[in-house]
Protein backbone atom coordinates (compact mmCIF):
# COMPACT_ATOMS: atom_id res chain seq x y z
CA UNK A 1 0.00 0.00 0.00
CA UNK A 2 0.91 3.20 -0.59
CA UNK A 3 1.77 6.00 2.19
CA UNK A 4 -1.05 7.96 2.16
CA UNK A 5 -0.37 11.94 2.99
CA UNK A 6 -2.08 13.29 6.08
CA UNK A 7 -5.82 14.82 5.32
CA UNK A 8 -5.09 18.52 5.00
CA UNK A 9 -2.30 17.50 2.55
CA UNK A 10 -3.87 15.70 0.24
CA UNK A 11 -7.07 18.04 0.36
CA UNK A 12 -4.33 20.97 -0.17
CA UNK A 13 -3.14 19.21 -3.27
CA UNK A 14 -6.15 19.10 -5.24
CA UNK A 15 -5.63 21.52 -8.20
CA UNK A 16 -8.68 22.30 -10.88
CA UNK A 17 -6.38 23.94 -13.32
CA UNK A 18 -6.80 22.27 -16.67
CA UNK A 19 -3.45 20.88 -17.96
CA UNK A 20 -1.92 22.87 -21.17
CA UNK A 21 -2.09 20.08 -23.01
CA UNK A 22 -5.24 18.80 -25.33
CA UNK A 23 -6.05 15.88 -23.14
CA UNK A 24 -5.49 13.27 -26.27
CA UNK A 25 -1.82 14.37 -25.55
CA UNK A 26 -2.01 13.94 -21.82
CA UNK A 27 -0.75 10.50 -20.97
CA UNK A 28 -1.75 8.17 -18.20
CA UNK A 29 0.30 8.65 -14.99
CA UNK A 30 0.50 5.05 -12.92
CA UNK A 31 1.64 6.06 -9.05
CA UNK A 32 0.96 4.00 -6.08
CA UNK A 33 -1.73 4.67 -4.57
CA UNK A 34 -4.33 5.54 -7.85
CA UNK A 35 -4.67 2.22 -9.31
CA UNK A 36 -5.21 -1.58 -8.69
CA UNK A 37 -3.60 -4.29 -8.79
CA UNK A 38 -4.07 -6.68 -12.04
CA UNK A 39 -6.03 -9.89 -11.48
CA UNK A 40 -4.43 -12.95 -10.41
CA UNK A 41 -4.56 -15.21 -13.68
CA UNK A 42 -5.62 -18.23 -11.30
CA UNK A 43 -9.14 -16.58 -11.14
CA UNK A 44 -8.93 -15.45 -14.74
CA UNK A 45 -8.70 -19.20 -15.32
CA UNK A 46 -11.64 -20.50 -12.78
CA UNK A 47 -13.51 -18.18 -14.97
CA UNK A 48 -12.48 -19.07 -18.17
CA UNK A 49 -11.69 -15.19 -18.93
CA UNK A 50 -8.89 -14.95 -21.94
CA UNK A 51 -5.11 -13.86 -21.60
CA UNK A 52 -4.47 -14.56 -18.17
CA UNK A 53 -0.66 -13.87 -16.90
CA UNK A 54 1.05 -11.81 -14.76
CA UNK A 55 1.43 -8.38 -15.98
CA UNK A 56 1.73 -4.58 -13.79
CA UNK A 57 0.06 -1.45 -14.72
CA UNK A 58 3.62 0.32 -14.48
CA UNK A 59 5.02 -2.00 -16.68
CA UNK A 60 6.23 -0.76 -20.55
CA UNK A 61 4.81 -4.21 -21.92
CA UNK A 62 1.01 -5.38 -20.96
CA UNK A 63 1.76 -8.54 -22.43
CA UNK A 64 -1.74 -8.31 -25.06
CA UNK A 65 -2.47 -10.34 -27.58
CA UNK A 66 -0.81 -10.15 -30.75
CA UNK A 67 -4.53 -9.15 -32.83
CA UNK A 68 -5.53 -6.85 -29.25
CA UNK A 69 -6.79 -3.97 -31.72
CA UNK A 70 -8.90 -6.90 -33.72
CA UNK A 71 -10.36 -8.21 -30.78
CA UNK A 72 -11.56 -4.47 -29.18
CA UNK A 73 -13.08 -3.38 -32.60
CA UNK A 74 -14.95 -6.80 -32.86
CA UNK A 75 -16.04 -6.45 -29.29
CA UNK A 76 -17.56 -3.06 -29.28
CA UNK A 77 -19.25 -3.59 -32.45
CA UNK A 78 -21.11 -6.64 -31.06
CA UNK A 79 -22.17 -4.66 -27.92
CA UNK A 80 -23.19 -1.74 -29.80
CA UNK A 81 -25.37 -4.14 -31.66
CA UNK A 82 -26.78 -5.56 -28.43
CA UNK A 83 -27.30 -3.39 -26.29
CA UNK A 84 -28.72 -0.37 -27.71
CA UNK A 85 -28.20 1.93 -24.38
CA UNK A 86 -24.23 2.02 -26.06
CA UNK A 87 -25.05 3.29 -29.12
CA UNK A 88 -27.39 5.51 -27.66
CA UNK A 89 -25.20 6.95 -25.45
CA UNK A 90 -22.07 7.10 -27.94
CA UNK A 91 -24.26 9.36 -29.98
CA UNK A 92 -25.94 12.04 -28.16
CA UNK A 93 -23.96 13.86 -25.54
CA UNK A 94 -23.38 17.20 -27.10
CA UNK A 95 -20.73 18.13 -23.72
CA UNK A 96 -22.85 20.53 -22.17
CA UNK A 97 -20.68 20.12 -19.22
CA UNK A 98 -23.91 19.45 -16.88
CA UNK A 99 -22.12 16.41 -15.27
CA UNK A 100 -18.61 17.78 -14.95
CA UNK A 101 -18.65 18.56 -11.61
CA UNK A 102 -20.67 16.02 -10.11
CA UNK A 103 -18.11 13.01 -9.38
CA UNK A 104 -16.72 12.68 -6.47
CA UNK A 105 -13.63 11.24 -8.23
CA UNK A 106 -13.00 14.73 -10.00
CA UNK A 107 -13.95 16.47 -7.18
CA UNK A 108 -11.44 14.78 -4.86
CA UNK A 109 -8.64 14.60 -7.64
CA UNK A 110 -8.91 17.91 -9.57
CA UNK A 111 -8.19 14.93 -12.76
CA UNK A 112 -10.21 16.34 -15.59
CA UNK A 113 -10.59 12.67 -17.00
CA UNK A 114 -12.78 11.99 -14.00
CA UNK A 115 -15.03 14.62 -15.42
CA UNK A 116 -18.00 11.52 -16.68
CA UNK A 117 -18.14 13.87 -20.11
CA UNK A 118 -14.40 13.02 -20.58
CA UNK A 119 -14.28 9.71 -19.13
CA UNK A 120 -16.95 8.83 -21.83
CA UNK A 121 -14.96 10.39 -24.52
CA UNK A 122 -12.23 8.27 -23.75
CA UNK A 123 -14.59 5.25 -25.58
CA UNK A 124 -16.62 8.09 -27.76
CA UNK A 125 -13.72 8.89 -29.51
CA UNK A 126 -12.18 5.50 -30.59
CA UNK A 127 -16.21 4.97 -31.55
CA UNK A 128 -16.48 7.72 -33.41
CA UNK A 129 -13.16 7.03 -35.80
CA UNK A 130 -14.18 3.77 -36.44
CA UNK A 131 -17.98 3.37 -35.83
CA UNK A 132 -19.18 6.75 -38.08
CA UNK A 133 -18.35 8.34 -41.71
CA UNK A 134 -17.62 11.63 -39.65
CA UNK A 135 -15.09 10.26 -37.45
CA UNK A 136 -13.46 8.24 -40.86
CA UNK A 137 -13.58 11.72 -42.80
CA UNK A 138 -12.38 14.46 -40.34
CA UNK A 139 -10.38 12.42 -38.09
CA UNK A 140 -8.74 14.60 -35.45
CA UNK A 141 -11.01 17.15 -36.51
CA UNK A 142 -13.93 15.63 -35.24
CA UNK A 143 -12.68 14.48 -32.18
CA UNK A 144 -11.67 10.66 -33.07
CA UNK A 145 -8.44 9.33 -31.96
CA UNK A 146 -6.84 5.85 -33.06
CA UNK A 147 -6.83 3.00 -30.84
CA UNK A 148 -3.01 2.61 -29.50
CA UNK A 149 -1.90 1.14 -26.37
CA UNK A 150 -1.59 4.38 -25.06
CA UNK A 151 -5.74 5.15 -25.51
CA UNK A 152 -5.52 1.10 -23.70
CA UNK A 153 -3.99 1.80 -20.39
CA UNK A 154 -6.20 5.26 -20.19
CA UNK A 155 -9.20 3.24 -20.14
CA UNK A 156 -7.53 0.61 -17.66
CA UNK A 157 -7.11 4.17 -15.63
CA UNK A 158 -10.31 5.67 -16.11
CA UNK A 159 -13.06 3.11 -15.80
CA UNK A 160 -11.34 1.93 -12.74
CA UNK A 161 -11.39 4.94 -11.07
CA UNK A 162 -15.71 5.04 -11.49
CA UNK A 163 -17.63 3.84 -8.92
CA UNK A 164 -20.53 3.51 -11.46
CA UNK A 165 -22.18 5.55 -8.49
CA UNK A 166 -24.53 6.96 -11.72
CA UNK A 167 -24.47 10.55 -9.46
CA UNK A 168 -23.68 11.75 -12.90
CA UNK A 169 -26.58 10.40 -14.62
CA UNK A 170 -29.18 12.49 -12.44
CA UNK A 171 -27.84 15.65 -13.88
CA UNK A 172 -27.22 14.57 -17.40
CA UNK A 173 -30.53 16.16 -19.10
CA UNK A 174 -29.99 13.30 -22.19
CA UNK A 175 -30.31 10.51 -19.76
CA UNK A 176 -26.44 9.44 -20.12
CA UNK A 177 -25.69 6.87 -17.54
CA UNK A 178 -22.03 7.13 -17.26
CA UNK A 179 -21.44 3.71 -15.33
CA UNK A 180 -23.15 2.28 -18.24
CA UNK A 181 -20.65 3.06 -20.44
CA UNK A 182 -17.88 2.28 -17.69
CA UNK A 183 -19.46 -1.47 -17.74
CA UNK A 184 -18.99 -1.34 -21.18
CA UNK A 185 -15.17 -0.05 -20.97
CA UNK A 186 -14.55 -2.77 -18.22
CA UNK A 187 -16.66 -5.41 -20.78
CA UNK A 188 -13.73 -4.37 -23.47
CA UNK A 189 -10.73 -4.48 -21.44
CA UNK A 190 -11.65 -7.79 -20.37
CA UNK A 191 -11.74 -8.95 -23.59
CA UNK A 192 -7.76 -8.81 -23.19
CA UNK A 193 -7.08 -9.70 -19.84
CA UNK A 194 -6.91 -6.34 -18.31
CA UNK A 195 -9.27 -6.44 -14.96
CA UNK A 196 -8.31 -5.83 -11.26
CA UNK A 197 -7.79 -8.40 -8.67
CA UNK A 198 -10.15 -6.79 -6.00
CA UNK A 199 -13.34 -7.38 -8.49
CA UNK A 200 -12.29 -11.11 -10.09
CA UNK A 201 -11.12 -12.89 -6.87
CA UNK A 202 -14.86 -12.26 -5.44
CA UNK A 203 -16.51 -13.23 -9.14
CA UNK A 204 -13.87 -16.44 -8.83
CA UNK A 205 -15.11 -17.50 -5.33
CA UNK A 206 -18.61 -16.44 -5.43
CA UNK A 207 -18.39 -18.75 -8.52
CA UNK A 208 -16.60 -21.69 -7.24
CA UNK A 209 -18.17 -21.43 -3.58
CA UNK A 210 -21.08 -19.36 -2.87
CA UNK A 211 -19.37 -16.11 -1.58
CA UNK A 212 -17.08 -13.36 -2.12
CA UNK A 213 -15.02 -14.51 0.12
CA UNK A 214 -14.25 -18.08 -0.85
CA UNK A 215 -15.89 -18.85 2.93
CA UNK A 216 -17.28 -22.89 2.98
CA UNK A 217 -20.40 -24.05 3.99
CA UNK A 218 -18.78 -25.48 7.34
CA UNK A 219 -17.17 -22.54 8.25
CA UNK A 220 -20.23 -20.04 7.27
CA UNK A 221 -21.98 -21.89 9.66
CA UNK A 222 -19.42 -22.06 12.47
CA UNK A 223 -19.82 -17.71 12.50
CA UNK A 224 -23.12 -17.86 12.35
CA UNK A 225 -22.71 -20.19 15.69
CA UNK A 226 -20.51 -18.11 17.26
CA UNK A 227 -22.49 -15.03 16.49
CA UNK A 228 -25.71 -16.89 18.14
CA UNK A 229 -23.16 -17.25 21.28
CA UNK A 230 -22.31 -14.00 21.51
CA UNK A 231 -26.26 -12.60 21.19
CA UNK A 232 -27.00 -14.87 24.04
CA UNK A 233 -24.44 -13.78 26.10
CA UNK A 234 -25.33 -10.28 25.68
CA UNK A 235 -29.39 -10.67 25.63
CA UNK A 236 -29.85 -14.05 27.60
CA UNK A 237 -32.04 -15.44 24.51
CA UNK A 238 -30.56 -18.89 22.59
CA UNK A 239 -31.21 -18.65 18.60
CA UNK A 240 -30.45 -21.37 16.71
CA UNK A 241 -30.89 -20.16 12.94
CA UNK A 242 -31.66 -22.34 10.12
CA UNK A 243 -29.46 -23.29 7.34
CA UNK A 244 -30.42 -25.03 4.30
CA UNK A 245 -33.90 -25.63 5.80
CA UNK A 246 -35.99 -27.05 2.72
CA UNK A 247 -39.37 -25.95 2.50
CA UNK A 248 -39.28 -22.75 4.58
CA UNK A 249 -41.44 -19.55 3.60
CA UNK A 250 -38.67 -17.32 2.79
CA UNK A 251 -34.82 -17.59 1.61
CA UNK A 252 -32.61 -15.04 3.46
CA UNK A 253 -30.05 -13.66 1.46
CA UNK A 254 -27.75 -10.76 2.70
CA UNK A 255 -24.27 -9.99 1.34
CA UNK A 256 -21.05 -12.10 2.86
CA UNK A 257 -19.59 -8.59 4.48
CA UNK A 258 -22.15 -8.54 6.81
CA UNK A 259 -20.45 -11.97 8.48
CA UNK A 260 -17.10 -12.05 7.80
CA UNK A 261 -15.86 -8.43 9.29
CA UNK A 262 -17.09 -5.61 11.86
CA UNK A 263 -19.22 -3.59 11.41
CA UNK A 264 -21.35 -5.52 9.42
CA UNK A 265 -21.25 -8.72 11.90
CA UNK A 266 -23.56 -6.19 14.36
CA UNK A 267 -25.99 -5.41 11.50
CA UNK A 268 -25.95 -9.70 10.91
CA UNK A 269 -26.69 -10.24 14.76
CA UNK A 270 -29.99 -7.91 14.34
CA UNK A 271 -30.97 -9.68 11.06
CA UNK A 272 -30.80 -12.82 13.57
CA UNK A 273 -32.45 -11.68 16.68
CA UNK A 274 -35.18 -9.67 14.81
CA UNK A 275 -36.29 -13.34 12.32
CA UNK A 276 -36.04 -15.39 15.95
CA UNK A 277 -38.27 -12.72 17.82
CA UNK A 278 -40.85 -12.74 15.18
CA UNK A 279 -40.85 -16.54 14.82
CA UNK A 280 -39.82 -16.41 11.30
CA UNK A 281 -40.28 -19.17 8.89
CA UNK A 282 -37.11 -18.68 6.94
CA UNK A 283 -33.90 -20.21 6.30
CA UNK A 284 -30.35 -18.86 4.79
CA UNK A 285 -27.84 -21.14 2.33
CA UNK A 286 -24.77 -21.92 2.46
CA UNK A 287 -24.74 -22.49 -1.14
CA UNK A 288 -25.89 -19.08 -2.06
CA UNK A 289 -24.13 -16.85 1.12
CA UNK A 290 -23.92 -13.96 -1.06
CA UNK A 291 -25.77 -11.24 -1.46
CA UNK A 292 -23.49 -8.84 -3.49
CA UNK A 293 -22.79 -9.24 -7.28
CA UNK A 294 -19.16 -7.99 -8.54
CA UNK A 295 -20.34 -9.20 -11.62
CA UNK A 296 -22.45 -6.16 -12.24
CA UNK A 297 -17.92 -4.44 -12.13
CA UNK A 298 -16.98 -7.31 -14.89
CA UNK A 299 -19.26 -8.15 -17.59
CA UNK A 300 -23.26 -8.99 -17.80
CA UNK A 301 -22.52 -12.49 -18.46
CA UNK A 302 -20.45 -12.41 -14.99
CA UNK A 303 -23.40 -10.57 -13.30
CA UNK A 304 -26.02 -13.26 -15.11
CA UNK A 305 -24.16 -16.15 -13.30
CA UNK A 306 -23.94 -15.29 -9.83
CA UNK A 307 -27.47 -13.65 -10.00
CA UNK A 308 -28.88 -17.31 -10.81
CA UNK A 309 -27.68 -18.79 -7.62
CA UNK A 310 -29.43 -17.22 -5.50
CA UNK A 311 -32.62 -17.99 -7.59
CA UNK A 312 -31.35 -21.72 -8.07
CA UNK A 313 -31.28 -22.69 -4.70
CA UNK A 314 -34.46 -20.67 -3.98
CA UNK A 315 -36.18 -23.20 -6.16
CA UNK A 316 -34.15 -26.31 -4.67
CA UNK A 317 -34.92 -25.27 -1.28
CA UNK A 318 -39.05 -24.88 -1.57
CA UNK A 319 -38.92 -21.64 -0.73
CA UNK A 320 -41.93 -19.22 -1.51
CA UNK A 321 -40.17 -15.91 -1.74
CA UNK A 322 -36.56 -14.00 -1.00
CA UNK A 323 -35.73 -11.64 1.69
CA UNK A 324 -32.53 -9.47 0.61
CA UNK A 325 -30.76 -7.50 3.54
CA UNK A 326 -28.35 -4.69 3.56
CA UNK A 327 -26.83 -4.45 0.44
CA UNK A 328 -25.54 -2.33 -1.94
CA UNK A 329 -25.26 -3.52 -5.44
CA UNK A 330 -27.50 -6.34 -5.16
CA UNK A 331 -30.19 -4.69 -5.27
CA UNK A 332 -29.25 -2.63 -8.67
CA UNK A 333 -28.96 -5.94 -10.18
CA UNK A 334 -32.34 -7.32 -8.60
CA UNK A 335 -33.92 -4.02 -9.45
CA UNK A 336 -32.67 -2.97 -12.70
CA UNK A 337 -31.25 -6.14 -14.36
CA UNK A 338 -32.69 -9.11 -13.01
CA UNK A 339 -36.16 -9.30 -15.71
CA UNK A 340 -33.94 -9.72 -18.56
CA UNK A 341 -30.95 -11.92 -17.26
CA UNK A 342 -32.86 -14.69 -14.90
CA UNK A 343 -36.46 -13.12 -14.64
CA UNK A 344 -39.05 -12.86 -14.17
CA UNK A 345 -38.95 -15.90 -10.76
CA UNK A 346 -42.36 -17.54 -12.01
CA UNK A 347 -41.53 -20.27 -9.59
CA UNK A 348 -41.95 -17.97 -6.24
CA UNK A 349 -45.06 -15.72 -4.68
CA UNK A 350 -45.46 -12.65 -4.68
CA UNK A 351 -43.80 -11.55 -1.18
CA UNK A 352 -46.33 -11.33 1.40
CA UNK A 353 -45.72 -10.40 4.94
CA UNK A 354 -46.83 -13.31 7.30
CA UNK A 355 -47.00 -11.34 10.32
CA UNK A 356 -48.96 -8.16 9.09
CA UNK A 357 -50.33 -9.61 5.56
CA UNK A 358 -49.29 -6.77 3.22
CA UNK A 359 -48.07 -8.03 -0.19
CA UNK A 360 -45.04 -6.36 -1.45
CA UNK A 361 -46.45 -5.79 -5.00
CA UNK A 362 -43.30 -3.90 -6.03
CA UNK A 363 -41.39 -7.20 -6.07
CA UNK A 364 -43.96 -8.92 -8.16
CA UNK A 365 -41.22 -9.69 -10.62
CA UNK A 366 -38.18 -10.15 -8.69
CA UNK A 367 -40.18 -11.74 -5.65
CA UNK A 368 -36.99 -10.27 -3.45
CA UNK A 369 -38.13 -8.00 -0.83
CA UNK A 370 -35.30 -5.41 1.12
CA UNK A 371 -35.34 -5.87 4.79
CA UNK A 372 -35.68 -2.25 5.15
CA UNK A 373 -39.19 -2.70 3.34
CA UNK A 374 -39.66 -5.65 5.38
CA UNK A 375 -39.16 -3.92 8.94
CA UNK A 376 -40.38 -0.79 8.24
CA UNK A 377 -43.80 -2.60 7.32
CA UNK A 378 -43.60 -4.68 10.77
CA UNK A 379 -43.32 -1.07 12.44
CA UNK A 380 -45.85 0.53 10.92
CA UNK A 381 -48.11 -2.14 11.71
CA UNK A 382 -46.63 -2.26 15.54
CA UNK A 383 -45.44 -5.84 15.48
CA UNK A 384 -42.30 -4.99 17.22
CA UNK A 385 -41.45 -3.59 20.95
CA UNK A 386 -38.98 -1.26 20.73
CA UNK A 387 -36.94 1.08 23.27
CA UNK A 388 -35.33 3.52 20.83
CA UNK A 389 -33.62 5.08 24.41
CA UNK A 390 -31.22 2.33 24.17
CA UNK A 391 -29.48 4.50 21.23
CA UNK A 392 -29.77 7.19 22.85
CA UNK A 393 -25.74 7.73 23.15
CA UNK A 394 -26.12 7.80 19.54
CA UNK A 395 -26.60 10.69 17.41
CA UNK A 396 -26.92 9.08 14.36
CA UNK A 397 -26.74 10.36 10.44
CA UNK A 398 -27.67 8.48 7.43
CA UNK A 399 -26.20 7.19 3.91
CA UNK A 400 -27.84 6.95 1.19
CA UNK A 401 -25.75 3.88 -0.30
CA UNK A 402 -25.75 4.68 -3.97
CA UNK A 403 -27.22 1.65 -5.57
CA UNK A 404 -30.27 1.06 -3.25
CA UNK A 405 -31.02 5.08 -3.58
CA UNK A 406 -30.44 5.84 -6.79
CA UNK A 407 -31.41 2.33 -8.55
CA UNK A 408 -34.37 1.21 -6.76
CA UNK A 409 -35.78 4.63 -5.18
CA UNK A 410 -35.12 3.00 -1.63
CA UNK A 411 -35.14 6.35 0.37
CA UNK A 412 -38.16 6.56 2.57
CA UNK A 413 -38.08 2.82 4.55
CA UNK A 414 -34.36 2.82 5.72
CA UNK A 415 -35.23 6.50 7.52
CA UNK A 416 -38.28 5.68 8.97
CA UNK A 417 -36.53 2.68 10.36
CA UNK A 418 -33.86 4.50 12.02
CA UNK A 419 -36.51 7.23 13.58
CA UNK A 420 -38.52 4.79 15.41
CA UNK A 421 -34.95 3.11 16.73
CA UNK A 422 -33.03 6.21 17.79
CA UNK A 423 -34.20 9.46 19.39
CA UNK A 424 -31.45 11.65 17.73
CA UNK A 425 -31.37 11.93 13.60
CA UNK A 426 -30.43 14.02 11.95
CA UNK A 427 -29.96 14.48 7.99
CA UNK A 428 -26.54 15.87 5.81
CA UNK A 429 -27.28 18.57 3.66
CA UNK A 430 -29.95 18.04 0.83
CA UNK A 431 -27.79 18.34 -2.07
CA UNK A 432 -25.87 15.32 -0.74
CA UNK A 433 -28.91 12.78 0.17
CA UNK A 434 -31.10 10.81 -1.37
CA UNK A 435 -31.18 10.83 -5.04
CA UNK A 436 -28.17 13.32 -5.08
CA UNK A 437 -26.19 11.27 -2.60
CA UNK A 438 -22.40 11.46 -2.49
CA UNK A 439 -20.61 8.01 -3.54
CA UNK A 440 -18.24 6.22 -0.76
CA UNK A 441 -15.82 6.45 -3.06
CA UNK A 442 -15.12 2.68 -2.74
CA UNK A 443 -17.97 1.12 -4.77
CA UNK A 444 -17.64 -1.14 -7.77
CA UNK A 445 -14.48 -3.27 -6.87
CA UNK A 446 -12.25 -0.37 -5.97
CA UNK A 447 -12.32 -0.99 -2.36
CA UNK A 448 -8.51 -2.25 -1.88
CA UNK A 449 -5.97 -0.99 -0.08
CA UNK A 450 -3.72 0.31 -3.41
CA UNK A 451 -6.01 2.17 -4.37
CA UNK A 452 -6.54 3.80 -1.13
CA UNK A 453 -5.25 7.22 -2.34
CA UNK A 454 -8.05 7.58 -4.59
CA UNK A 455 -10.75 5.99 -2.12
CA UNK A 456 -10.22 8.88 0.17
CA UNK A 457 -9.97 11.94 -2.42
CA UNK A 458 -13.14 10.59 -3.84
CA UNK A 459 -15.11 10.10 -0.45
CA UNK A 460 -13.95 13.05 0.37
CA UNK A 461 -17.41 14.74 -0.33
CA UNK A 462 -19.35 11.95 1.25
CA UNK A 463 -16.57 13.05 4.31
CA UNK A 464 -17.47 16.54 4.23
CA UNK A 465 -21.03 16.42 4.37
CA UNK A 466 -20.63 13.61 7.44
CA UNK A 467 -18.56 16.44 8.89
CA UNK A 468 -20.94 19.74 8.91
CA UNK A 469 -23.16 17.70 10.57
CA UNK A 470 -20.92 15.85 13.46
CA UNK A 471 -19.64 19.84 13.66
CA UNK A 472 -23.57 20.83 13.96
CA UNK A 473 -25.25 18.23 16.05
CA UNK A 474 -22.51 15.98 17.40
CA UNK A 475 -23.18 13.16 14.80
CA UNK A 476 -20.94 10.34 16.02
CA UNK A 477 -23.06 7.43 14.02
CA UNK A 478 -23.03 7.48 10.49
CA UNK A 479 -25.48 4.23 9.04
CA UNK A 480 -26.06 3.10 6.06
CA UNK A 481 -27.83 -0.02 4.26
CA UNK A 482 -24.68 -1.65 2.16
CA UNK A 483 -21.83 -3.65 2.88
CA UNK A 484 -19.53 -2.19 0.98
CA UNK A 485 -19.94 0.91 2.62
CA UNK A 486 -19.60 -0.45 6.09
CA UNK A 487 -15.98 -1.50 5.10
CA UNK A 488 -15.43 1.55 2.87
CA UNK A 489 -16.65 4.28 5.22
CA UNK A 490 -15.00 3.30 8.72
CA UNK A 491 -11.31 4.22 7.31
CA UNK A 492 -12.79 7.14 5.29
CA UNK A 493 -14.55 8.71 8.53
CA UNK A 494 -10.98 8.21 10.69
CA UNK A 495 -8.82 9.95 7.92
CA UNK A 496 -11.67 12.96 7.39
CA UNK A 497 -14.32 13.02 10.57
CA UNK A 498 -12.33 10.93 13.32
CA UNK A 499 -15.19 10.44 16.17
CA UNK A 500 -17.57 9.20 13.86
CA UNK A 501 -18.26 5.33 13.72
CA UNK A 502 -20.15 3.20 10.86
CA UNK A 503 -23.35 1.10 11.40
CA UNK A 504 -25.78 -1.12 9.43
CA UNK A 505 -29.78 0.10 10.01
CA UNK A 506 -30.19 -3.61 11.49
CA UNK A 507 -27.62 -3.12 14.16
CA UNK A 508 -29.67 0.22 15.56
CA UNK A 509 -33.10 -1.89 15.51
CA UNK A 510 -31.52 -4.78 17.31
CA UNK A 511 -30.18 -2.65 20.01
CA UNK A 512 -33.65 -1.23 20.31
CA UNK A 513 -35.51 -4.41 20.35
CA UNK A 514 -37.04 -5.77 23.61
CA UNK A 515 -36.78 -9.83 22.93
CA UNK A 516 -39.32 -12.24 24.62
CA UNK A 517 -37.10 -13.56 27.57
CA UNK A 518 -34.20 -10.90 27.34
CA UNK A 519 -32.41 -10.73 30.32
CA UNK A 520 -31.71 -7.20 31.62
CA UNK A 521 -29.36 -5.86 29.04
CA UNK A 522 -26.27 -3.74 30.35
CA UNK A 523 -24.40 -3.48 26.48
CA UNK A 524 -25.17 -3.09 22.94
CA UNK A 525 -24.18 -4.96 20.47
CA UNK A 526 -20.73 -4.17 20.44
CA UNK A 527 -20.15 -4.62 23.87
CA UNK A 528 -20.41 -0.91 24.39
CA UNK A 529 -22.23 -0.05 28.20
CA UNK A 530 -26.02 1.21 27.06
CA UNK A 531 -27.04 4.65 28.56
CA UNK A 532 -27.83 4.60 31.95
CA UNK A 533 -25.71 1.67 32.52
CA UNK A 534 -22.24 3.13 32.20
CA UNK A 535 -21.85 2.09 36.07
Amino acid sequence: MSKLPAADTLAASIDYTPPRKPWMEVPAEFRPGVYSYPANPKNLKILDFPNPRQWAPEDDDWKLPENWQEIIYEGFKERLHKYRSLKVFMDVCVRCGACADKCHYFIGSGDPKNMPVLRAELLRSVYRRDFTMAGKILKSLSGSRELTEDVIKEWFMYFYQCSECRRCSLFCPYGIDTAEITMMGRELLNLLGLNINWVMEPVANCFRVGNHLGIPPHTFKDIVDFMCEDIEDITGVKIDPPINKKGAEILFVTPSGDYFADPGTYTFMGYLMLFHELGLDYTMSAYASEGGNFGLFTSAEAMKRLNAKIYAEAKRLGVKWILGGECGHMWRVINQYMDTMNGPADFLDVPRNPLTGTVFSNARSTKMVHITEFTADLIKNKVLNLDPSRNDNLNVTYHDSCNPSRAMGLLEEPRYVIKNVCNNFYEMPEQTIREQTFCCGSGSGLNNEEFMEMRMRGGMPRANAVKHVQEQYGVNMLSCICAIDRAALPPLMEYWVPGVDVTGVHELVANALVMRGEKERETDLRGEPLPGKEG
